[in-house]
């Protein structure tokens, strides 16, 4: 069961970055004027936050 935790944790490490870089690029788009729905920054940041939390949360990080 430890392996399949550490499995989902490269998961969601690889997604967290990702995600950063999405967020890096939409930021780009954003000053140049490109970026229509510039509530794709807002999403892509509270997923972050969500993968982050999940993941302290694994390994016990949690605030009991």
């Amino acid at each position: 069961m430890n392996s399949k935790i550490k499995l989902n944790s490269k998961k969601i490490q690889e997604e967290i970055s990702n995600l950063k870089k999405t967020l890096l690029n939409l930021s780009f788009q954003k000053s140049s004027g490109q970026l229509e729905k510039t509530s794709q920054i807002k999403n892509a940041k509270k997923e972050i936050a969500r993968l982050k939390t999940k993941l302290s949360n694994q390994y016990g990080g949690g605030n009991a």
